[in-house]
């Protein structure tokens, strides 16, 4: 790939259960692309609804690199397929020299000033997801991507 790949997600926790899953898979990446996970906590103490949303937006923009293509993971955004995915990538690394950050919200999702600001929008699928589980998923399907683009025995097309 070249290029970094960040996962920045705003939460309040990093379960060991979950992290435990996700290093796996950045081990995994790391053998093919340079991946960092960048975990933000908005400073809103005691701050509900559209408040913490708006200051985890912030939080999420200014914790990444200058420049940097951000990819809002939101339901909102477009679908794409493990192969289209792959294809995403491989052109993205051909054509922006800098880091690709994909943002994941917290229990509340992502801000609108955050997917508005997006480049590019990855939706996982319709369903509601857990933070932790959509960041897990994400991973999931980068190394996946990755292993197509290199020819790994990872990835089947369905029969």
């Amino acid at each position: 790939m070249g290029r970094e790949l960040i996962v920045a997600w705003a939460g309040r926790h990093q379960r060991d259960d979950w992290e435990r899953l996700c290093a796996g898979y950045r081990r995994r990446i790391r053998r093919l692309a340079a991946v960092r996970d960048l975990p933000v906590r908005a400073r809103a103490r005691g701050a509900g609804g559209r408040r913490r949303l708006r200051a985890e937006g912030e939080a999420l923009l200014a914790a990444l690199p200058e420049p940097c293509r951000i990819v809002a993971v939101d339901r909102r955004a477009r679908s794409r397929t493990s192969v289209e995915l792959a294809e995403w990538l491989e052109g993205t690394a051909r054509d922006w020299p800098h880091p690709v950050a994909f943002l994941v919200g917290s229990d509340l999702g992502l801000a609108d000033e955050v997917f508005e600001r997006a480049r590019d929008g990855l939706s996982l699928g319709p369903l509601t997801l857990p933070h932790e589980l959509a960041r897990l998923v994400l991973y999931e399907q980068i190394y996946r991507a990755l292993a197509i683009r290199a020819g790994i025995k990872y990835h089947r097309e369905p029969l």
